[in-house]
């Protein structure tokens, strides 16, 4: 995007910094992900000797990969959508859909942000098993998803006003 307001480009560098963290926090989960299971397998066949810890490690690790990676999913205007409509429709009616978009993506972001925060409190006495640590690790990759949900579609929402078309100027290249 070409843009001279240096707010808007201080604000669009800060996001995109925040989905790269996104991001590599995924990516690091991905590689641990890999190795312990490569634990297991060596464990097994080879140590006979089957680390049973991996298989839940596995389950928190994979809430965190795909949590991270849809948050910057939303950045990247990458997330999963029904768009048939959308483009179909005349240019600024798509542009009000996107907007429309963005709305509802802050609103589900924040509310899952807030009721995953409550799921995450009720189970921080409750035990993972056989990794000894609380239910609500697994939760918080719900939180930090929602959170970032809300931010990346309200930042979206707010540079409209200092840019109009600010974030969907690549979804409408090449459409009338």
């Amino acid at each position: 995007m070409n843009t001279q307001n240096p707010a808007v480009m201080r604000a669009t560098r800060i996001l995109d910094a925040l989905s790269s963290v996104c991001i590599l926090l995924a990516s690091i989960c991905l590689v641990v992900l890999l190795i312990t299971f490569g634990w297991l397998v060596f464990g097994r066949y080879v140590l006979n000797v089957t680390p049973t810890w991996v298989e839940q490690l596995a389950l928190v690790l994979v809430c965190y990969i795909t949590f991270l990676g849809a948050a910057s999913g939303i950045h990247h205007n990458t997330h999963l959508g029904v768009t048939m409509f959308r483009d179909m429709s005349p240019k600024p009616l798509r542009y009000g859909l996107h907007i429309l978009g963005d709305v509802i993506i802050m609103l589900l972001g924040a509310a899952m942000c807030w009721y995953s925060f409550e799921l995450a409190q009720f189970g921080w006495t409750t035990l993972l098993p056989m990794l000894d640590v609380p239910e609500s690790v697994r939760s918080f990759s719900s939180v930090i998803c929602g959170g970032a949900m809300f931010v990346f579609a309200g930042a979206r929402l707010i540079l409209q006003f200092f840019e109009p078309g600010h974030g969907y100027d690549l979804l409408e290249q090449g459409q009338n």
